[in-house]
């Protein structure tokens, strides 16, 4: 089963939870960069694969886990050539932190919250071996509730009940692991790396500017050609992508944070020199207008408010 379909055929639960395990190859859905509002538990089982979160670069080694808080830009830079493996479930923060709090467990997720995008390296431990089993289980139980909502449409409460505690305990166990700082990212970095997560930096702090690569070149003191090169080959896209990405993540923090701003505003705020660009490029990236987008988004968190089901 290939990415697409296993996150998108969870009709039961998909408000609140997806997870796909063991996906295999390279396929374009997975490798934009991208961001979104629920937590994810990136499980890296094997191939040649980089790991960008924010301006960072990760090696990954099979086993690696990473928790990600989902509103940091990430994507992965898998060889075309490697035999590219992962699991990835997303949940619903508000969702757990609910559970977490009837539990006495407050801070069951400080490991996404505090720790700015962790990776534990659990080298397939007992640890990591532990993580993998329960995608495993959850993903199995996803499907299993999603045929019978197809065959009798109607949610089986077990299921679901079942699917909730595996991922607390999943979660617990996370909780556990991050605690005793099972790794830390080698600083070992090559010239290349420091040089990409550098470039990156920088535009972090500057996307809403007018960016130049004669502007990069002159502030980072490294030749354009250099800069396309090393950011294009570490990181698999290129900077005008990223600087895109930035934009593009600013605008759908602002469409949900303010809305009082007018879509001029936000677009000027992100660094978009004109509103037709803006709106074309958010159409084509996200699939609905900015204006739809707010809309959507303002009507789901009213429903929240209201203590509606997530």
């Amino acid at each position: 089963m290939d990415l697409e379909t296993a996150l998108k055929n969870q009709s039961m639960m998909n408000k609140w939870i997806t997870a796909a395990y063991r996906v295999q190859g390279v396929h374009s859905y997975s490798f934009q960069y991208h961001s979104h509002h629920e937590y994810e538990i990136y499980f890296f089982c094997g191939g040649d694969c980089k790991y960008l979160i924010g301006n960072r670069i990760y090696e990954l080694e099979p086993g690696d886990i990473i928790l990600l808080d989902g509103m940091t830009l990430h994507k992965p830079n898998p060889k075309i050539e490697s035999t590219y493996t992962r699991s990835m479930l997303h949940f619903s923060p508000t969702w757990i932190a609910e559970i977490a709090a009837v539990l006495g467990m407050p801070n069951l997720l400080d490991p996404f919250k505090k720790l700015n995008n962790y990776l534990l390296r659990t080298g397939y431990n007992e640890s990591g071996q532990y993580i993998d089993r329960k995608i495993k289980k959850i993903v199995g139980l996803l499907a299993q509730m999603d045929e019978e909502m197809q065959q009798a449409d109607t949610n089986n409460d077990l299921l679901e009940a079942e699917v909730k505690l595996e991922l607390v305990q999943m979660l617990v166990k996370i909780y556990k692991m991050s605690q005793e700082e099972l790794a830390h990212v080698p600083s070992n970095k090559t010239e290349k790396e420091i040089h990409a997560e550098a470039i990156a930096s920088w535009i972090n702090l500057h996307f809403a500017e007018k960016i130049s690569l004669d502007r990069i070149s002159s502030e980072l003191n490294l030749s354009k050609y250099y800069i396309s090169h090393v950011f294009k080959e570490v990181t698999g896209f290129t900077v005008m992508e990223y600087v895109m990405g930035c934009r593009l993540n600013q605008v759908k923090f602002l469409l949900e944070v303010e809305p009082n701003l007018s879509l001029a505003e936000v677009s000027s705020a992100a660094g978009f020199e004109s509103v037709a660009h803006f709106s074309r490029f958010f159409k084509e990236k996200v699939g609905v207008t900015p204006s739809h987008y707010r809309k959507n988004k303002l009507k789901s968190s009213r429903s929240l408010a209201k203590g509606d089901s997530v």
